[in-house]
């Protein structure tokens, strides 16, 4: 049976501690994050949608990067969005930055009314890469 093992980026690990979970779980050859928001460095949301956006997947960055993953490790994603019919074109823009070449992850896109004052988040689970 795989062990877990908790993972957290450098400096976020009190906001984890604060709530009772942890940014992300390495067992066996994957990595399993949690939902990442564009938090601030004190774990406020950040107001601005397009720059949360942007603060939630340099989040993501910095746990995958914690769990010795990138972007490229990534094969599933899912999303949640507070107006996804308002906010698709923003968060399509930097997705499409990130991921802008096939294979592609899989994506799911969930529409919510609540992510505790954040209106965008992403978790993902990675294949952590066999070390060279």
């Amino acid at each position: 049976m795989a062990q877990r093992e908790a993972i957290f980026p450098t400096g976020r690990h009190a906001l984890y501690e604060a709530h009772g979970y942890s940014a992300a779980i390495r067992s066996g050859e994957l990595l399993f994050v949690s939902g990442q928001v564009g938090s601030r460095s004190d774990g406020t949301p950040e107001p601005d949608f397009r720059r949360q956006v942007v603060l939630a997947f340099d989040n993501l960055r910095a746990t995958l990067e914690a769990g010795g993953c990138s972007f490229d490790d990534i094969v599933d994603v899912t999303t949640f969005h507070t107006d996804p019919q308002n906010q698709f074109e923003t968060i399509m823009a930097i997705k499409n930055q990130i991921f802008d070449a096939p294979p592609y992850p899989n994506w799911t896109a969930i529409g919510v009314n609540w992510l505790a004052g954040f209106d965008f988040e992403i978790k993902v689970i990675a294949r952590i890469p066999e070390k060279a």
